[in-house]
């Protein structure tokens, strides 16, 4: 009885292994072609989709991957190929706001403020791409995060019929970035269920116009 149940136990975590992985792969392929590294390949699009993060970690440190967004997003306006930031990420409680401390940072880059609009209900991503198109009125804009988040954007975007493209911030390699990369696989799984059960923003809301 004890062998079958580990016999039982392994094959369904072989199962769940090869789900994962699955899932992995069908998101990169489902986002290659809508994906850029430099801006002079990149068409232009009126938005810019910058998805949030913390701007620090555990240890108070500076987030690589909030300041190479950052760096993404300033590269993307200053080419050309937006003219405006729309900054998406969570500010679920009165001392954690991520959009209004994108916002003061890209100012000081010297990205003018009138240009950049906050969603303050990004709290996922699929939350972020859908309200984009729900309540900015964008069917058509351009995602900016590292690669790994952008496949998995992209490939929301396309299940919600939004014509998006991504332009990859620089990555982060160091330990930290291993620990972000391993969450991602389980993140990827979550949004294709996400896909399968037709899940919703947990908020929407009134229309707000981009100009």
């Amino acid at each position: 009885m004890v062998k079958k149940l580990i016999k039982a136990l392994l094959l369904l975590l072989t199962l769940l292994i090869i789900g994962v992985v699955a899932t992995n792969y069908w998101m990169v392929s489902k986002a290659q072609d809508q994906m850029y590294n430099d801006t002079s390949s990149i068409p232009k699009n009126k938005v810019g989709l910058l998805l949030g993060t913390s701007k620090y970690v555990s240890s108070g440190t500076i987030n690589h991957y909030y300041a190479y967004r950052i760096d993404a997003a300033v590269a993307l306006f200053k080419a050309g190929k937006i003219d405006y930031i729309l900054v998406s990420g969570d500010n679920g409680s009165s001392n954690y706001n991520e959009p209004s401390t994108f916002k003061d940072d890209l100012v000081a880059r010297g990205i003018p403020g009138n240009r950049i609009f906050l969603d303050f209900a990004g709290f996922r991503t699929l939350d972020s791409v859908v309200r984009a198109k729900e309540v900015f009125g964008l069917s058509t804009f351009t995602i900016i995060s590292q690669q790994f988040h952008n496949e998995r954007a992209i490939y929301l975007a396309k299940h919600f019929n939004i014509n998006a493209i991504a332009f990859n911030a620089k990555d982060v390699s160091n330990r930290y970035g291993f620990k972000t990369r391993f969450r991602e696989y389980l993140a990827r799984s979550k949004a294709a269920a996400d896909v399968v059960f037709n899940v919703q923003p947990k908020y929407l809301g009134e229309k707000i116009h981009i100009e």
